[in-house]
């Protein structure tokens, strides 16, 4: 269900002005005439009210409505200047290069007119998030919707495994589902663990080495990984920790990495990254325990024909 904000304006019980498209296919309206989508007694007495930006406002249900606003080529909301053809239908600018200046509808050329009275529509909306389902109950102006979305903390997360690209996207507890079920990642609990890598033929180190490790603690989930990369043209072994939630969340905790062996130890303390960032983006800039492939052998014994390294770790909460 969408929400829209009708303006001061626009009536929306009993009046006789619509707004209507000449010669599309459909048509839409948000007056009282039989054309409407019907809205029941019950709907309408006593009409919703929300407080927008300091002003009462309307909001009645409507998705037909903002579904003028979708571009039928990218499926997207259309911002100004929206583009309309002799017939009347309408796609963004930016499609029009797209589809040859040729309406995806009705294939006539779509030249240079534009639909003010959509773009006059669009500035009146106040529209829910579009993560609205799961959880965001803020409401936003047609024009600054997209720049919310593009931050709001409900939107989902992209699966963190660095095994492959994956493509799968979902909220927290479907991402955690898909971890254990589609990559097989081992999840346990407890804020200090004792892991222990061993890789075949060390002197091959490649971007495809990696594993994951889920931890439950202090009612968050963070992902330990270990990957083996080229570092300019020095095999390493790098592990690091990630917060599943937002960065802001992430910095409220604290890790230390350590890893050693034949009396010699590395240690590594840093604060976790959120996987709204990206492992390429932590590897990249060092962000966690490097360990130089000659040194990995040193403390797996010096055995050049298997790697073994063990590495313990420990999270805390910050005060």
């Amino acid at each position: 269900m969408t929400y829209l904000k009708l303006g001061k304006k626009q009536m929306f019980a009993g009046s006789s002005s619509a707004i209507q498209s000449k010669n599309m296919d459909e048509s839409t309206s948000v007056s009282g005439d039989s054309n409407c989508k019907s809205i029941s007694s019950n709907e309408l007495a006593p009409p919703q009210s929300k407080v927008l930006h300091g002003k009462k406002s309307i909001v009645v249900p409507d998705s037909d409505i903002e579904g003028l606003l979708e571009c039928p080529v990218c499926s997207n909301s259309m911002f100004p200047p929206i583009q309309q053809c002799p017939s009347g239908h309408t796609l963004c600018l930016s499609c029009k290069n797209k589809v040859n200046n040729k309406c995806p509808i009705c294939r006539k050329e779509i030249g240079n007119i534009r639909c003010l009275a959509l773009e006059k529509l669009a500035v009146s909306l106040h529209l829910p998030c579009a993560y609205h389902h799961l959880g965001c109950e803020e409401m936003f102006p047609y024009y600054s919707k997209l720049r919310h979305e593009a931050q709001c903390v409900y939107r989902p997360y992209a699966c963190p495994h660095p095994g492959s690209e994956c493509p799968f996207m979902g909220d927290m507890p479907a991402l955690l589902s898909h971890l254990r079920e589609s990559h097989k990642v081992d999840l346990q609990a407890g804020c200090t663990f004792n892991h222990r890598y061993v890789k075949q033929d060390p002197c091959s180190v490649d971007n495809v080495s990696w594993t994951l490790t889920l931890f439950n603690c202090f009612g968050h989930y963070f992902c330990l990984h270990f990957e083996a990369f080229l570092l300019g043209c020095e095999p390493v072994y790098m592990a690091f920790l990630r917060f599943i939630g937002e960065e802001s969340e992430a910095r409220r905790f604290g890790y230390c990495l350590e890893v050693g062996g034949n009396g010699r130890k590395l240690t590594w303390q840093g604060v976790p990254r959120s996987i709204r960032t990206h492992h390429r983006t932590v590897r990249d800039s060092n962000d966690g325990l490097i360990v130089q492939r000659r040194l990995a052998l040193y403390f797996s014994g010096g055995d050049r024909k298997e790697l073994k390294l063990r590495i313990t770790g420990r999270i805390w909460r910050e005060i």
